[in-house]
């Protein structure tokens, strides 16, 4: 009789993160803590919205930062 071997789990393997939906994350820290986090060349914002993203941060945090795009 033949007794297949056990496949051998690494400890290792409970370690590895869980994929995490950051617009879901964005999502409630909105909702339940009205923190609002938004990158400047989000596509969904027009020109106008962008720049203003882009003045807040200025005032807030200093000029400075890399910029893409």
């Amino acid at each position: 009789m033949k007794i297949p071997t056990p496949t051998y789990r690494c400890p290792l393997g409970r370690l590895q993160p869980e994929p995490v939906d950051i617009e879901a994350l964005k999502q409630r820290g909105w909702r339940d803590q009205h923190v609002l986090v938004v990158n400047e060349s989000d596509e969904r914002l027009d020109f106008v919205e962008r720049e203003f993203v882009r003045r807040i941060g200025e005032r807030l945090y200093g000029k400075g930062g890399l910029r893409h795009g």
